[in-house]
């Protein structure tokens, strides 16, 4: 990494999709680009419903990603058609540990963006 380089977590929602089971299955693309491996992941969302209510709060594990890794994780939101989703925030890191510790690069460095008419952000 470059000094002249920000350090970026970057965190898309690529896609929803209805599973058969009526649940919406997200795909998100996780990319370390913070100069440092990151040991695991996880960030707690807040899922909003088309009223603007919090539905849910739930934690999305990424795990381990080395420094300048894409990674591609799908999660289902059983009982909850993607139709019923408004929006996404993340609302914190919930693990972020490098070296074998917690550190804030997570946040610091999370830009977050969404390919769907699911608005993503922080």
């Amino acid at each position: 990494m470059y000094a002249q380089e920000t350090p970026v977590f970057s965190l898309e929602l690529n896609g929803a999709t209805e599973t058969e089971a009526g649940s919406c299955r997200l795909t998100y693309v996780a990319a370390n680009r913070t100069g440092q491996a990151l040991d695991r992941t996880a960030y707690e969302v807040a899922v909003f419903d088309s009223q603007g209510a919090v539905t849910r709060l739930l934690v999305l594990e990424f795990g381990g990603l080395i420094e300048g890794k894409t990674k591609i994780l799908q999660f289902d939101l059983a009982g909850t058609p993607c139709g019923a989703i408004s929006r996404i925030v993340v609302n914190d890191a919930a693990a972020c540990v490098v070296a074998g510790a917690e550190a804030p690069i997570c946040m610091q460095s999370l830009t977050a963006s969404s390919r769907t008419a699911i608005q993503f952000g922080i």
